[in-house]
């Protein structure tokens, strides 16, 4: 398989959660260029209650002009390299909850042609109430759906956020019994 080499990059856009860098590389039949995406990272979390409940928030998303249903997420801060660290800080900023434990489910490049970004996926059992912290531009409704009554919708096609679609699969599948009443 061809493997393409960076000759040159530049950086075209520097933003507050993404930059875009311009890169001449090698291509089977010459040269070529590629235009990236940088992004720091990020964690989504299915979290699921005693109940086996699913927690979901709902929010209006602006890139799709969209309400969205999705699991809890969260971009991995600068200076933040431990996506498990992220993630239980965001569950707990974003539903208020924490979790006694936590499952590695795997990760997702969301946008393999463009992107750079890598979302870490967890599954978060024995979770406790609290505090939402929500980030002041942040308004999202916190919703328990049935886990299964979840996976069907996204196995449907009634969500359509890639990670929530993702994640539940691969909980459902990793976790298995455990999530079955």
């Amino acid at each position: 398989m061809f493997e393409e080499k960076q000759i040159s990059s530049q950086l075209i856009y520097e933003g507050k959660i993404l930059n875009v860098r311009r890169d001449k590389v090698t291509a089977k039949k010459g040269e070529s260029t590629r235009e990236i995406v940088e992004h720091n990272g990020a964690v989504a979390m299915v979290a699921i209650t005693e109940e086996n409940h699913v927690l979901l928030v709902k929010q209006y998303r602006y890139a799709c002009h969209d309400v969205v249903l999705e699991i809890p997420a969260g971009k991995i801060d600068k200076g933040e390299t431990d996506p498990l660290k992220a993630a239980v800080r965001e569950l707990r900023e974003e539903t208020g909850y924490t979790a006694e434990h936590v499952h590695y489910l795997g990760k997702i490049n969301p946008s393999v042609g463009y992107s750079e970004e890598v979302i870490y996926l967890y599954a978060m059992t024995d979770l406790t109430p609290g505090e939402q912290d929500l980030d002041e531009d942040e308004a999202l409704d916190v919703l328990e759906y049935p886990f299964e009554e979840a996976y069907q919708m996204a196995a449907r096609g009634e969500m359509i956020d890639a990670k929530t679609i993702a994640a539940l699969m691969m909980a459902k599948e990793q976790l298995g019994e455990e999530l079955l009443p």
